[in-house]
């Protein structure tokens, strides 16, 4: 196996990591956005100034998980556009 076929091998496992890391992020924004959602109705049901600061914090944390989906999404593309190019030239030869 030549270089070039390993990089690509190195890049498939590059990019299984970020699909993995993506699922789990996911599933962790779920649990987020179900205590975000709690947290949204304790602020305005209860209107206390610890309900209201729980919900500013749960909303960040949502939006920061989501952030995070988008970086790791993006990166994953990148890789992806890496690799078939590099398959695309190895095709070439």
């Amino acid at each position: 196996m030549g270089r070039r076929e390993e990089r690509v091998f190195k890049l498939n496992d590059e990019i299984r990591a970020l699909m993995r890391d993506e699922e789990l992020a996911a599933e962790e924004l779920i649990m987020l956005q179900h205590l975000d959602d709690d947290a949204q109705r304790d602020a305005a049901v209860y209107d206390a100034p610890m309900d209201r600061a729980d919900a500013r914090e749960t909303a960040g944390d949502v939006a920061r998980m989501k952030q995070h989906i988008r970086d790791l999404a993006r990166e994953r593309e990148r890789l992806e556009r890496k690799r078939d190019r590099m398959i695309a030239r190895m095709s070439r030869r």
